[in-house]
C-alpha cells in the first residue's frame, strides 16, 4: 500500500523553478519514496523528523527532504534542491 503524498509551501516553489528534465527525475523518486518510506537516509539532531533521499539528475546531485505521518499514512515532501546550502535552508 502506497502513502499519500503532500508538498510544503516551500517544496513547490522550488519544484517550479526547475527544468522539466528535472521535474521528471523527481517525480520517479517521490514514487519511490511514496512505495517504501524509509528509503531516505534518517537526519539528526535540529533535523531529527526530517528524511532526506540523495539523487541524480543528470551530473548533478539532489536532496529531497521529506517527513513522514504514520497514522494517516502521509509523506510531506519539505525542500529540494542540490546539496548546497540545503540544510542550512532548511533550519531556517
Amino acid at each position: 500500500m502506497t502513502w499519500e503524498v503532500l508538498q510544503s509551501r516551500r517544496f513547490s516553489r522550488a519544484y517550479k523553478k526547475l527544468k522539466k528534465n528535472i521535474q521528471a527525475d523527481i517525480d520517479e523518486e517521490v514514487e519511490k519514496i511514496a512505495k517504501d518510506p524509509l528509503l531516505g537516509e534518517q537526519k539528526k539532531g535540529d533535523l531529527a523528523q526530517l528524511r532526506v533521499h540523495k539523487f541524480y539528475s543528470g551530473s548533478q546531485r539532489y536532496l529531497l527532504g521529506y517527513t513522514l505521518e504514520e497514522q494517516p499514512r502521509l509523506i510531506y515532501l519539505e525542500a529540494i534542491g542540490p546539496h548546497e546550502n540545503f540544510y542550512r535552508d532548511l533550519k531556517r
